[in-house]
């Protein structure tokens, strides 16, 4: 490796660590517009082999450190020894920063002229996030345009292009300033200078889209604000129960931790709840095949007589083949369960074991329960005769676009999380996963109401604002009205459109230049099929005639 290609890792790295900072806890947004400029720069001569090994640095610089919590967890939960964290740790990073190696990768090899750099770069950034959200089970924590959660306007675009829009823009943004800078500086892309031209229309597209957005933006913050004025409004309350996550699954603590949730419960009953939730698996039992346990929680409720949305491990079947599920109940205020929501996307290694063949040294991290089986998606929950039904979202599954969507489509006319983020401990994971929690509000127009263990609980409207929210490690019952909205936007109805054709324009491109490559590979020499082969070839079609 030549002294000149290791000179660029620096610039690749800084993109990394600015993209990592403009996420939660540091939440630097505004540093997501121009994180990816320094790796543009070091893409600016370099073969396409090449660009993949930077595009690969700049990516471990950004999984590593925006993942670091992974070893957190690993430890502390999995039990597994330091070196074995952090090489789950590295390896989930390599493979994440594949993406970026093959962003690199498809500009250096596509893109030949500035121009094209500005309209692929966000074709092909976005197309790589959409494929991440869906291969080996998906992945899709840290997506570009969930950095900008805290930016009310530019958010608003979500309800037509998801999450996904809003990465598009800030690729755009990036790649229009690095063609600016070229421009200023003289220099080439690729052997192709950038003309006066070319520099301006970079800039003015890049503007001119991002306008476009923040008046959309603008609107519909204002339409969503009278139609939430006129909007039926029942009143949620949240339970934190800040149960200690080592504590959770002791038999010694089941019972204190479930009177715990009794109490905070009837601690809201002054506040004229419609609904009570508890976080993911607040209940340290298997609700309905526990019965005394079980008698607690509906007591709780008849003594409350409101609706109860409780997260409780579930075990259907018989002795020898029993299912378990990751679930959420819907228990009525005379304590009979009148619904039940299954997890339908489950966490590796936390629910279940990918690979135990080969993986078989990791284990679980939930050992107290056998492997979790996946439920229906797009089951909604009723509760009441004139309530909205609810949407349950468990966990990380939240940041899966596409079932909330699922949800939205089957009548939700409320989305409910539930989560317990005591995995994280303090680190930046929990400030994330509220984060991307806002997204599913704002594509959907729903409320959300997201219920966690330890934090972060709170409220988002269907503009994405976060109406309330709670700090972490801390006792707290939250009540709020949340309105609810039954129009479907235009991201429910056809969901993932930008990204699926960015993905396909991204496939035909990189197809195109087959050919120029394999010549370049021979020293330019075209490669010319034998007449042998071709005379066999027409002789075999021939006889199938």
């Amino acid at each position: 490796m030549t002294i000149a290609f290791k000179s660029k890792w620096l610039p690749a790295i800084i993109s990394g660590l600015l993209l990592t900072t403009a996420f939660p806890k540091l939440g630097i947004s505004l540093l997501a517009w121009f994180a990816l400029v320094p790796l543009f720069i070091v893409l600016r001569d370099l073969h396409p082999k090449e660009a993949f090994r930077i595009g690969m640095i700049a990516g471990l610089a950004h999984y590593l450190t925006l993942l670091y919590w992974v070893v957190f967890t690993m430890r502390i939960y999995g039990y597994l020894p330091w070196w074995q964290c952090v090489s789950l740790l590295v390896l989930l990073a390599a493979y994440l920063a594949l993406y970026f190696g093959f962003f690199a990768l498809a500009l250096t090899r596509v893109c030949r002229k500035p121009l094209h750099l500005v309209l692929l770069a966000p074709v092909f950034w976005v197309a790589l996030e959409y494929a991440r959200s869906f291969l080996l089970t998906g992945f899709p924590w840290g997506i570009v345009g969930y950095s900008q959660f805290n930016r009310l306007h530019i958010i608003q675009i979500s309800d037509i292009f998801g999450v996904y829009g809003i990465s598009f823009l800030v690729v755009l943004f990036n790649a229009a300033v690095y063609i600016l800078l070229l421009f200023l500086a003289q220099k080439k892309w690729r052997g192709c200078p950038v003309d006066r031209t070319q520099a301006l229309l970079a800039v003015v597209l890049s503007l001119f889209l991002i306008s476009l957005g923040l008046i959309y933006g603008n609107m519909r913050i204002k339409a969503m604000d009278e139609v939430i004025a006129g909007a039926s409004s029942p009143r949620v309350a949240v339970v934190q129960g800040n149960i200690d996550q080592a504590r959770k699954w002791n038999p010694a603590f089941q019972i204190g931790t479930t009177k715990k949730y009794a109490e905070l419960t009837l601690s809201a009953v002054p506040h004229q709840p419609d609904l009570v939730v508890w976080p993911e698996t607040a209940t340290p039992f298997y609700f309905e095949a526990s019965p005394k346990l079980t008698r607690l929680v509906t007591d709780a409720v008849r003594q409350a007589g409101v609706h109860l949305l409780v997260g409780s491990p579930s075990v259907q079947g018989q002795p020898g083949n029993y299912a378990y599920y990751n679930s959420a109940y819907m228990v009525a205020p005379d304590g009979r369960a009148t619904g039940r929501y299954d997890k339908v996307h489950l966490v590796p290694f936390g629910e279940y074991v990918p690979l135990k063949h080969v993986l078989s040294f990791v284990g679980k991290m939930v050992a107290q329960v056998g492997d979790f089986s996946s439920g229906e998606k797009g089951r909604t929950l009723a509760w009441g005769e004139n309530e909205p039904l609810v949407g349950v979202q468990i966990c990380f599954e939240i940041i899966f676009p596409g079932l909330s969507r699922s949800l939205v489509k089957n009548g939700a006319g409320l989305l409910v999380n539930l989560t317990n983020d005591a995995w994280f401990g303090k680190s930046s994971a929990a400030y994330q996963h509220f984060s991307m929690a806002v997204f599913r509000a704002v594509e959907n127009r729903r409320s959300l109401v997201r219920c966690a263990n330890t934090g972060i609980s709170g409220f988002v409207d269907p503009a994405g604002r976060i109406v309330a929210s709670t700090a972490l490690f801390e006792d707290a019952v939250v009540v709020r009205a949340v309105p609810v909205l039954t129009e479907k936007t235009a991201y429910t109805r056809i969901g993932d459109a930008l990204p699926i054709a960015c993905l396909i324009v991204m496939i035909a491109l990189m197809g195109w230049p087959m050919r120029r490559v394999r010549q370049e590979a021979y020293g330019g020499i075209p490669l010319k099929i034998p007449d042998w082969i071709k005379r066999r070839v027409s002789r075999r079609v021939d006889k199938r005639r």
